[in-house]
């Protein structure tokens, strides 16, 4: 991916030298234990961010892989917002309005409530700002084999993607309908937000390849191979789970896939429709 000397967002609020708090440290063995969930954005367990990797936890100092992942943010977050200027314009007749990306480390709060590295990155339509740890993208690529620039810059994608939603009205809808819905009816709804934030990722990536070359070869895979490993299919049975589809939230990886690519393909919104779909 091409990002490097490239102008950087003003947006990006980095707390990781503030907090220097490492996970391990604040949440102790039983905190650790405890968050053997679906995390927020992946619906996975990414405890192991939690345990101290010798990475300044308890000092707040941050290494050079930290500060370039804090540049690549920056500049993917830029953008995000030359693309969706005038694609939220030109195709939905609305002003976008630039979210704040904030970089943390172990812990945060939000206007959503509070936060750990454990829950994986994630967007908060109360104070309009994505939340992210950014050794994230290292467990990406340890654990879960989608490593690469471009998979990380489509997890940034999709986060401002419910940003977009917030903007067009469609995650207050949905938080207002599936607080009526059965478990099984309210986990579709889920899945379908989450598709189509993976859509309008597909739609940034083919504008910023259009607008600004990004692509390198092979980028386009490594999106896909993250799409693929956070499918909740192969996630539940990564962990020695039966996939039961009616407790997915975010999707299968063949879905994932799909929708990621629909976006690209025809960077369209109207195309994003994952609501009015017969078959996700």
């Amino acid at each position: 991916m091409q990002w490097r000397g490239r102008r950087g967002s003003r947006n990006v609020v980095d707390r990781r030298r503030a907090g220097g708090m490492g996970a391990a440290g604040g949440l102790g063995i039983a905190g650790t234990l405890a968050v053997l969930a679906f995390g927020y954005f992946f619906g996975i367990d990414v405890s192991p961010l939690l345990q101290d990797q010798g990475r300044g936890a308890g000092t707040g100092e941050l290494t050079q892989r930290d500060e370039d992942w804090g540049q690549f943010v920056s500049v993917v977050l830029a953008d995000t917002e030359e693309v969706w200027q005038p694609v939220l314009r030109d195709q939905a007749g609305l002003t976008y309005e630039d979210p704040q990306l904030v970089l943390f480390r172990g812990v945060v709060q939000s206007a959503c409530g509070g936060a750990s590295s454990a829950m994986g990155p994630f967007y908060c339509p109360g104070d309009q700002r994505v939340y992210l740890d950014t050794d994230f993208f290292d467990m990406m690529a340890e654990r879960m084999g989608a490593g690469g620039d471009f998979a990380a810059a489509y997890v940034i994608a999709h986060e401002v993607g419910h940003h977009v939603q917030n903007l067009t009205g469609t995650l207050a809808e949905v938080n207002r309908q599936r607080g009526r819905l059965p478990e099984a009816e309210a986990n579709r709804l889920s899945v379908a937000t989450e598709l189509q934030a993976d859509c309008y990722a597909g739609i940034w990536a083919r504008q910023a390849q259009e607008r600004f070359g990004t692509l390198d070869v092979g980028d386009l895979e490594e999106a896909m191979r993250a799409a693929e490993a956070v499918g909740d299919d192969v996630i539940q049975a990564s962990a020695g789970r039966t996939p039961m589809p009616d407790s997915f939230t975010h999707g299968t990886a063949a879905q994932r896939q799909t929708w990621l690519m629909r976006g690209f393909q025809s960077g369209d919104m109207a195309q994003c429709d994952t609501f009015g779909a017969r078959d996700l």
